[in-house]
């Protein structure tokens, strides 16, 4: 039989050898034991963490004739043919190339059809995301009525491309990353299991490689086996991964504490020279500072996962204080930022090497305090020059407040021509759509967006993360969002920017079950008078001419006003 990767030959078939993924795992095997099978599901995570196995589990696991507690017997015809692939009732499906409209309409006829050999008809569709938008409105037709005996499973490692339509039908589950410690443990399982000689120090460096990754990790194993002379070393893993040996980071970290920029920059050429990768040498350099960190707090941790400690990384981080350590890594981390977007990272790993070798206490540029030296004598001259300057600056900050229509020229400034001043804006502010929100707005929405605000803007692309990076939730409601920016321009940008917002409305739908709504964009001037207006009962169109409310209907607009701005509200009677 011809050679099969180890990844094809270790693929999970019971949910019990999926790795990482226990919570996953345990609520699939105890919905088929219930017998609560849904019409769809939704597997998200990163690429190679169980998400295509456990479908293909699930699949078995629902059709098998002998299934016990939920897992299947992977003895029986239906099983093995599931396994093979030649199974007719479940088909998968790879929608990179399948994500036209007529493929999914073919799927969608096809589904009217009972199953032929097994109990359920089930579909698998890997990568869901590249499904085109009429792709996905011919498959929601499916999932908004589904048929009896009929299950979708859509794996996808980018869920926010996913319209909130789709997702809100299936049941969703997040695979996560495998911890490194899981990884090793697996690698073993299988090194032993192939009867291959190992050394443990080599599959935590695969482990880590692999980043979180079941896949990655058994196909660098398979790479660093074929490298090896029938034993897997520590070295054949480094040369495999492209990661820096234990010495060379010893070495480079070292001259970079005694302040020994050319000593450091030598080695950073040789290791370059050698084939390192800058990302992947950024990577280790990250790590080897964060295990001085985590020696210095709690070396059992390190004991029990590595056994690469050397004598000069013991030495090092007895004589390295934390401070040091915390503003290697900031540096390291920044590089690590750039290097993402340039054509040059040799430039860059240069640069980040000098700023190391100048955080240490003995380089002559560090901050003085870490030395414990005293502060350089400054000019006295220019000293009492710049206490004047800040003197003539707060008199006049002074006079300001005491005669704010005056300016520093004397010139009388009208409070109209200030308003007129003020409100001379381009972007129109949609007033009515505004206060449509408020009048359904709630305090616990509110929070609820505020609450995934951050993680909201770090599932936004780049461009559409800088954007609203100045601005700010107001209000929500059940069907509405205000969003405030600090500037006009950035509104007005975000106003026509429809990619925005539907990746708004997704991602807040994604993280909030159940609320989908609407963003409306204002600017952060024009919110106070927005508010001062719906508190004062006038949040109505220019055009309409309703008489006065009534007590009643006062009373109601300042509880309402009361509960949304709380201690903001203020109120006067006329």
């Amino acid at each position: 039989m011809a050679y099969q990767a180890l990844y094809r030959v270790w693929r999970s078939q019971r949910f019990d050898d999926v790795v990482g993924q226990k919570a996953i795992t345990q609520t699939l095997k105890n919905a088929i034991v219930q017998e609560q099978i849904s019409h769809a599901y939704l597997f998200t995570g990163p690429r190679g963490t169980g998400k295509t196995s456990a479908a293909k589990i699930f699949a078995k696991a629902i059709n098998c004739p002998n299934s016990h507690d939920g897992e299947p017997c992977n003895h029986c015809d239906i099983c093995r043919s599931i396994t093979a692939g030649t199974q007719e009732d479940v088909i998968e499906i790879d929608a990179a190339s399948n994500n036209g409209v007529e493929e999914i309409r073919f799927i969608r006829d096809r589904a009217n059809y009972a199953p032929t050999n097994a109990k359920y008809k089930v579909y698998i569709i890997d990568e869901v995301h590249m499904l085109s938008t009429g792709a996905f409105n011919a498959l929601l037709k499916t999932l908004e009525e589904p048929r009896k005996n009929v299950v979708f499973i859509l794996a996808t490692t980018e869920p926010h491309k996913i319209p909130a339509t789709i997702i809100s039908r299936t049941q969703r589950f997040d695979f996560k990353r495998i911890d490194t410690q899981d990884i090793v443990g697996h690698l073993i399982h299988v090194l032993k299991e192939s009867n291959i000689d190992f050394e443990e120090e080599a599959l935590y460096v695969i482990a880590r490689a692999a980043e979180g990754g079941m896949r990655d990790a058994l196909s660098i194993l398979d790479q660093a086996i074929s490298f090896s002379n029938e034993k897997v070393t520590l070295q054949d893993a480094m040369e495999v991964t492209g990661s820096l040996t234990y010495e060379m980071m010893d070495q480079f970290i070292h001259s970079c504490y005694t302040s020994d920029s050319a000593q450091a920059l030598t080695e950073l050429q040789e290791m370059l020279a050698s084939g390192k990768e800058a990302r992947r040498l950024l990577e280790n350099l990250l790590v080897y500072c964060r295990d001085l960190l985590i020696y210095q707090q709690a070396p059992k941790l390190l004991d029990e996962k590595s056994g690469h400690l050397t004598d000069a990384f013991k030495q090092l981080a007895a004589e390295v204080s934390a401070p040091i350590i915390y503003q290697w890594i900031n540096i390291l981390n920044e590089t690590q930022n750039e290097v993402r977007f340039t054509n040059s990272p040799t430039i860059y790993l240069e640069v980040a090497t000098v700023k190391l070798a100048n955080t240490s206490p003995t380089a002559p540029q560090t901050v003085e305090s870490v030395a414990g030296q005293a502060p350089a004598p400054y000019d006295n001259g220019e000293i009492r020059e710049l206490k004047k300057q800040i003197e003539t600056l707060q008199k006049e900050i002074q006079q300001l407040k005491t005669n704010p229509t005056v300016n520093h020229k004397n010139e009388t400034v009208s409070p109209v021509s200030q308003t007129n001043r003020t409100k001379a804006t381009t972007y129109r502010v949609p007033r009515e759509q505004v206060f449509t929100v408020l009048r359904e707005a709630t305090k616990e929405n509110l929070i609820n967006v505020k609450n995934v605000w951050e993680d909201l803007l770090m599932s936004l692309s780049v461009t559409q993360r800088a954007v609203l990076r100045s601005s700010e939730p107001k209000a929500a409601s059940p069907n509405g969002l205000v969003i405030a920016f600090d500037y006009e321009i950035v509104c007005q940008k975000a106003a026509g920017d429809q990619e925005l917002e539907l990746a708004i409305h997704n991602n807040i739908s994604r993280m909030i079950p159940d609320y989908a709504p609407k963003p409306i964009y204002i600017t952060d001037e024009s919110w106070p008078q927005l508010r001062s207006d719906f508190v004062n009962g006038s949040a109505k169109s220019d055009d309409e001419t309703e008489e006065p409310a009534p007590e009643k209907e006062d009373e109601e607009v300042v509880l309402k006003a009361q509960e949304l701005f709380g201690n903001l509200a203020q109120i006067q009677n006329d």
